[in-house]
């Protein structure tokens, strides 16, 4: 998912607890589908900025030869102002866009 362009809030807003417990009915389940979510959206986010950032790695031990990279700034700054991953998270949840499943729930529903 582009997470760039992402409608997530860039701020903590109040939200309604109804929106939590639409789809799973228990309030701590959402909290926890969302925050896995989260992490995963963090990890990604971290991978393709370290993708990016490895183009300016320099591989010497000189410390002197150390400089600013105008253009590495701007991406770093850039992934800075992306809202947070809860928040992109919340808002997938929002819009239905988050698969989950609970294998616990599964299995007693067969019995």
């Amino acid at each position: 998912m582009d997470y760039k362009k992402t409608k997530a809030a860039q701020t903590t807003v109040p939200r309604d607890l109804d929106i939590l417990t639409r789809e799973t009915g228990n309030v701590y389940e959402t909290v926890m589908i969302l925050a896995k979510r989260a992490n995963q959206i963090s990890s990604e986010l971290k991978e393709e900025l370290n993708q990016k950032l490895q183009e300016f790695a320099s591989f010497t031990d000189n410390l002197e030869e150390i400089f600013e990279n105008r253009e590495q700034i701007e991406i770093s700054k850039f992934y800075e102002r992306l809202p947070k991953p809860s928040l992109i998270a919340f808002q997938e949840w929002e819009e239905s866009q988050i698969y989950h499943r609970n294998p616990g729930k599964e299995s007693k529903q067969s019995i």
